[in-house]
């Protein structure tokens, strides 16, 4: 097993419709608005930006951003990563219910010296740390729908 790769995925349900959802989800230079633990997001083109990211741990994650997939149709929005982290990030934003169900998946290798440093002792620690930092961003995001 390698010990610095992860793979995450978390379900939102949502108190808003699909499109309005997808479109603020799309507006990724927007998230430190609602989204606490996403600090900067700094565009560099139109496909690509610079995030940095930090949780309840106290070290920041910086990553370059490239837009992969941009499909309102089927309501999916993908990012490759470079940098702290290396990998993927997918959102799929689906009806459900009276609202919406919005799912992100992950699957990112660590390259950032101290979390490899400790990547075998602190493991559940940095996945509880994901988890929070989900958490978080799904009241955030639930917050900022109802006062748009």
């Amino acid at each position: 097993m390698d010990w610095t790769r992860y793979r995450f995925r978390s379900m939102w349900a949502l108190p808003a419709p699909p499109d309005r959802v997808y479109d603020t989800l799309e507006q990724a230079e927007d998230y430190p608005r609602w989204w606490p633990q996403v600090r900067e997001v700094n565009r560099v083109d139109d496909t690509t930006g610079v995030v940095r990211v930090r949780s309840l741990l106290p070290y920041d994650l910086t990553f370059t951003a490239r837009e992969v997939r941009r499909d309102p149709a089927a309501g999916v929005l993908e990012i490759a990563m470079t940098g702290d982290l290396d990998g993927w990030a997918r959102w799929t934003v689906t009806a459900g219910g009276s609202g919406t169900l919005a799912r992100y998946d992950q699957v990112v290798q660590v390259n950032k010296p101290l979390l490899r440093r400790f990547a075998v002792p602190g493991r559940p620690v940095f996945r509880l740390n994901h988890r929070l930092m989900m958490r978080a961003g799904r009241r955030g995001l639930v917050a900022h729908l109802q006062g748009v």
